[in-house]
């Protein structure tokens, strides 16, 4: 009986193993549905197998795939439970993923400050950060960004620093090599650099950033205003590709910055329904975001706004859903269909 519980024990393991891992590929190509499924396939694999150890990887690719298609009621509830995770040591494997991943979600909701310990942690760490870029190698270029917004100029050199020892001694790994090309330039500011690096990505969410990274290194030069839009085309065209629509709304923002429209925006995921189904894909967002508890200004700063404006999208919504104030908003929202099945993959 004990042989038997062992076997048992070790094909659910190896379950949860190839699920998780064909969730990470899935994740890489810019496949979140498929992430997403196979990742909550895993994570339901692993509690029924008592193999809790599991459970920080699955939620790991749950809570980068709803941030990355706008799903913020799915990914704030994974911020806290991540950084837990990572702090306290509670997943033996990907520490690093586990604390990247809280990061990105901590600064999503609260700016850089909040997320200051995790960057630190994993900036200073050679063990944390050599296995986060050899996993993740675009998380250089968003640790680059994050230690520059947190005025330390110190650890953005030190990630670039490790990203370019990595690609050094990997020569044959394109990701690997692309990813330290886009730190690198931006550290230096050269929208050539991160450009070459964008067409060097076989992940194309990377490649997208990386335009979008190089669009505003050219939009801030007027006379490569005609560069930054075709940069920022493609980063939107490559985000929608990916499955982010939250990146390519934001992208959009910046390209109607600079006079150029595009003509529909990305729709934000897991939102539809007869309660919701008469909203435009911005009131949508503010719906979203609202429910979650942010403030009307901290709503227009991630929709890319004003607070008048969200305002303005709140007394159409309320109108729309039948709800009189935040309160009832919030709990209108979490009845649309979608929310509910997101809700359960949280568990």
């Amino acid at each position: 009986m004990d042989e038997l519980s062992a076997r048992s024990d070790a094909d659910g393991g190896t379950a949860v193993v190839s699920l998780l891992g064909a969730a990470d590929l899935a994740f890489a190509r810019g496949d979140t549905s498929a992430a997403v499924d196979l990742a909550a396939r895993g994570a339901d694999r692993a509690r029924r197998a008592g193999l809790h150890g599991f459970l920080p990887d699955a939620h790991t690719v749950l809570a980068l795939s709803a941030l990355r298609q706008g799903d913020m009621s799915v990914s704030a509830q994974f911020a806290d439970q991540l950084r837990d995770y990572a702090l306290l040591g509670r997943t033996a494997h990907g520490p690093s993923q586990c604390a990247w991943a809280a990061a990105q979600l901590l600064e999503v909701r609260g700016g850089p400050a909040s997320a200051a310990q995790l960057i630190a942690g994993i900036a200073t760490d050679d063990r944390l950060l050599l296995e986060l870029l050899t996993s993740q190698p675009t998380a250089a270029a968003w640790l680059v960004r994050a230690t520059r917004k947190l005025g330390d100029e110190v650890l953005a050199r030190r990630v670039v620093a490790g990203a370019g020892a990595l690609a050094v001694r990997n020569p044959g790994l394109c990701s690997v090599g692309a990813a330290a090309g886009h730190a690198a330039g931006l550290l230096d500011g050269d929208p050539d650099g991160v450009l070459a690096a964008a067409a060097a990505h076989q992940d194309p969410w990377a490649a997208a950033s990386a335009a979008e990274d190089a669009g505003k290194f050219l939009a801030a030069r007027p006379a490569e205003r005609q560069r930054a839009v075709e940069a920022f085309e493609s980063a939107a065209d490559g985000y929608a590709g990916a499955g982010a629509p939250w990146d390519a709304r934001r992208v959009a923002s910046r390209l109607r910055a600079l006079g150029v429209r595009r003509g529909r925006h990305p729709q934000y995921a897991g939102r539809s329904g007869p309660d919701a189904g008469t909203l435009t894909n911005t009131e949508a967002a503010v719906a979203e975001l609202v429910s979650q508890g942010f403030t009307n200004s901290q709503v227009g700063e991630r929709l890319f706004i004003s607070g008048h404006t969200v305002a303005f999208h709140l007394k159409k919504i309320f109108r729309k859903m039948d709800v009189a104030s935040r309160v009832e908003l919030t709990r209108a929202w979490s009845r649309v269909p979608g929310a509910s099945r997101e809700g359960a993959r949280a568990s």
